[in-house]
């Protein structure tokens, strides 16, 4: 039989729940999406076993960084096309503030129809602003 997402999302909140109550945590961050009944899911699970539902989720880094600009330009009925320049303009901000990270990533796409996960690729970027290229001196007081 198989289980919506609302219920695996459910079943990971209580083994983090539980581990967490053994003093042995998942270190993890889940994101569990899916289609049940032409009904989109889109939900977190954290190390301690807290759960929650939203329209848009970030995890890590991007739970600082991405939710602000998710907030501000997310809106009902995006076509996917605006969702794509959306979550590169996140991941562009995190791989700048980040720019040790690998410059690279996949998207997937949850429809009612399947999964589809994009190839991976890198995101176009610009490093020849004025303030990278002189760079920012501290003055060290005597």
């Amino acid at each position: 039989m198989v289980s919506s997402p609302s219920e695996i999302h459910n079943y990971l909140g209580g083994v983090m729940h539980g581990r967490r109550n053994k003093m042995n945590p998942l270190w993890n961050t889940l994101v569990v999406g899916g289609y049940k009944d032409n009904a989109p899911f889109l939900g977190v699970v954290d190390l301690i076993g807290s759960m929650y539902v939203e329209p848009f989720v970030a995890t890590g880094y991007g739970g600082h960084l991405a939710i602000p600009l998710l907030r501000k330009h997310w809106h009902e009925n995006m076509s996917r096309a605006e969702a794509v320049a959306l979550l590169e303009d996140c991941m562009r901000v995190l791989y700048y503030r980040d720019c040790r990270a690998i410059n690279k990533f996949y998207l997937c796409d949850i429809t009612s129809t399947g999964v589809h996960m994009s190839e991976p690729y890198s995101l176009t970027t610009k490093w020849d602003y004025t303030g990278f290229v002189r760079g920012q001196t501290l003055s060290v007081a005597p």
